[in-house]
């Protein structure tokens, strides 16, 4: 069966308008859009700080920090779908599981600045057991531990 390039054609106009109906093609956006939302997000993470370690990646490596802020802050993490508090939870028990010990306290701190509890973040610790292993729970543990003392002066405590 032969299929005419005009059938082709017409079936891939009809799936470029689909993806872009969506929102599923961002390419289209200027990249000084894209960086600029991607600031957006990371000011919204990081309770309107700057994130130390993206600024530290952009010194040396500016090309890496435009990379991160335009696709994965800006196209990734700004997308509709799924609430920041929400993001940040799969984000941490992601990070948990792989064993990201330093992302995933970065990560545990953006889910804190917006609402996520403590306690919250423990019961994501206890769910990598089941998905990781103990290991990666233990250092998942530590790792929330860490973060929790270092807030503590600033938040009362952490409980």
């Amino acid at each position: 069966m032969t299929t005419r390039p005009t059938t082709v054609a017409r079936i891939a106009a009809a799936c470029v308008l689909t993806l872009v109906s969506s929102g599923m093609v961002l390419a289209q956006q200027s990249p000084s859009d894209r960086l600029q939302r991607g600031e957006e997000v990371m000011r919204t993470l990081n309770a309107g700080n700057a994130q130390p370690t993206l600024e530290g990646i952009r010194r040396d490596f500016p090309f890496l920090a435009d990379a991160i802020t335009g696709y994965a802050l800006g196209d990734v993490w700004g997308r509709p779908g799924l609430d920041d508090r929400t993001r940040q939870i799969a984000a941490v028990a992601a990070f948990a599981a792989l064993g990201h010990r330093p992302f995933m306290k970065i990560h545990a701190g953006y889910a804190l600045n917006l609402g996520v509890t403590a306690q919250e973040l423990k019961e994501v610790v206890y769910l990598t057991t089941v998905h990781a292993g103990f290991p990666r729970a233990i250092e998942a543990a530590q790792t929330l531990a860490e973060l929790f003392r270092e807030r503590e002066p600033q938040a009362g405590g952490t409980k």
